[in-house]
């Protein structure tokens, strides 16, 4: 309540802010890992290392709509926190052999000129396998770290949102 004399208030706004912005730093932090571990590690990502990514810019883009309206982008940074979650749970059961995961591989690959150059280019392409860890901390894969890290972002999100609208 008030110490020496001050007192505190809450303040919603900036504590929606504060969250927002947050939210987007932890996604942020989560991109550049990944981008680290594929051009900086070498470790090539697979489709579903792709699709996990692409939600935490949705988390990033709703810290910019947070002075426009905070529950907007607190809901949005949820929802892509929880997508990518989704997803990099998916992720860790086809790992995991739970299920199987996707029939296509990551890699590009044009399909321009000769059959010669074809064949040779889809002889050089490499194969990012989905259920297969390629790196793995205290026993969880990328995908696993990155589900708990997503719904660590999503329960702040939410949380800011609860606070706010109280």
């Amino acid at each position: 309540m008030s110490r020496a004399g001050v007192r505190y208030r809450f303040n919603p706004l900036a504590s929606t802010r504060a969250a927002a912005l947050a939210c987007a730093a932890a996604s942020s932090l989560l991109l550049l890992a990944a981008l680290g571990f594929e051009y900086l590690g070498g470790l090539l990502p697979c489709q579903l290392c792709i699709w996990q990514r692409w939600p935490h810019l949705l988390v990033i883009l709703a810290a910019a709509l947070v002075w426009k309206s905070r529950s907007a982008a607190l809901m949005l940074a949820a929802a892509g926190a929880l997508t990518s979650a989704a997803i990099a749970f998916y992720h860790v059961g086809v790992e995991q052999k739970f299920w199987s995961g996707p029939t296509g591989c990551s890699a590009s690959l044009d399909i321009g000129g000769d059959l010669a150059s074809l064949t040779d280019r889809l002889l050089a392409t490499p194969v990012v396998r989905c259920d297969e860890i390629a790196w793995s901390f205290l026993g969880l894969s990328m995908a696993g770290w990155n589900m708990l890290a997503s719904l660590a972002i999503a329960a702040l999100a939410l949380q800011a949102l609860v606070k706010a609208h109280r």
